[in-house]
C-alpha cells in the first residue's frame, strides 16, 4: 500500500513534480492524495491534474482570519487522513494550531542553510551577506517561522557572477533531489520525529540535518 500524502503549493510546483515523476518511476512508493492550493492560478495544479491527482484551491483572500482559513484548510486535508502533509512552495505563515495539528508529519523546504537566512530573499541576502556557499534545507514544520528541526541540506558555491535568479537556478536543481529523499525516508520510517528533533535510523540529526552526497541515496 502506497504511503499517503498531501501536497500544498502556492506556485509553480516544481518539487511537486519531482515527487510525481520519482511515484511513476518507481523510486517512491507514495500515494500523492491530494494537490491544494491557495491560488487558483498556480500551475502545481496542472500538473497534478496531467498526473490524475485530485486538485483543489482554497483562497485565502475569501477568509476573514488566518485561523479560519488554516481551520479549512485542516479539514480539507484530514479528509484524506495522509500520514505526510508536505509543503512544496506553499507561500502561507502557519498558525500554531495547525502546526501542531501536523507536528512530527509536516515537512517543508526552504532555499537556505538554515538556521541561516529564514523568510524571504533568501538568495540575494546570502550574496549580499558575501557567503561563499548557499543551498536548501529540509525540515519538519514548527510554529516557528522555518525553525523547525532540519533534516538534510545540499549546498552549492556562490561564484563571483551569481545573481539572485541564476543562484535560484542552482538551489531549485538540488531541491528536486534532496525533498523526495526526505520523503522516501519518512515513508520508510527511517525519519521520524521525537520532542522537538529529528531522528534518522534511529540516531538525533544535528542542528543542520544531514549534508546530501550521493552516499546519502
Amino acid at each position: 500500500m502506497s504511503y499517503p500524502i498531501v501536497v500544498l503549493i502556492s506556485g509553480s510546483g516544481s518539487n511537486l513534480q519531482a515527487l510525481i515523476d520519482q511515484s511513476l518511476q518507481g523510486q517512491l512508493d507514495i500515494n500523492i492524495c491530494a494537490v491544494i492550493s491557495n491560488k487558483a492560478e498556480a500551475y502545481g495544479l496542472e500538473r497534478a491534474k496531467l498526473a490524475g491527482i485530485p486538485t483543489h484551491t482554497l483562497d485565502h483572500k475569501s477568509f476573514a482570519s488566518r485561523d479560519e482559513f488554516d481551520a479549512e484548510l485542516q479539514t480539507m486535508i484530514d479528509q484524506y487522513q495522509p500520514k505526510l502533509v508536505v509543503l512544496a512552495g506553499f507561500m502561507r505563515i502557519l498558525t500554531e494550531t495547525f502546526a501542531k495539528h501536523y507536528e512530527g508529519r509536516m515537512l517543508n523546504i526552504h532555499p537556505s542553510l538554515l538556521p541561516k537566512y529564514k523568510g524571504l530573499n533568501t538568495h540575494q541576502r546570502a550574496i549580499d551577506a558575501g557567503e561563499k556557499e548557499h543551498g536548501v534545507s529540509v525540515h519538519f514544520v514548527s510554529p516557528e517561522l522555518d525553525g523547525g528541526a532540519v533534516i538534510l541540506q545540499a549546498s552549492t558555491a556562490i561564484a563571483e557572477e551569481d545573481t539572485a535568479a541564476s543562484l535560484a537556478n542552482k538551489v531549485h536543481s538540488l531541491e528536486h533531489i534532496i525533498y523526495p529523499l526526505a520523503v522516501k525516508w519518512f515513508s520508510e520510517k527511517r525519519l521520524t520525529f521525537h520532542d522537538g528533533k529529528a531522528f534518522l535510523n534511529g540516531s538525533v540529526l544535528p542542528e543542520n540535518g544531514v549534508l546530501y552526497d550521493q552516499a546519502l541515496m
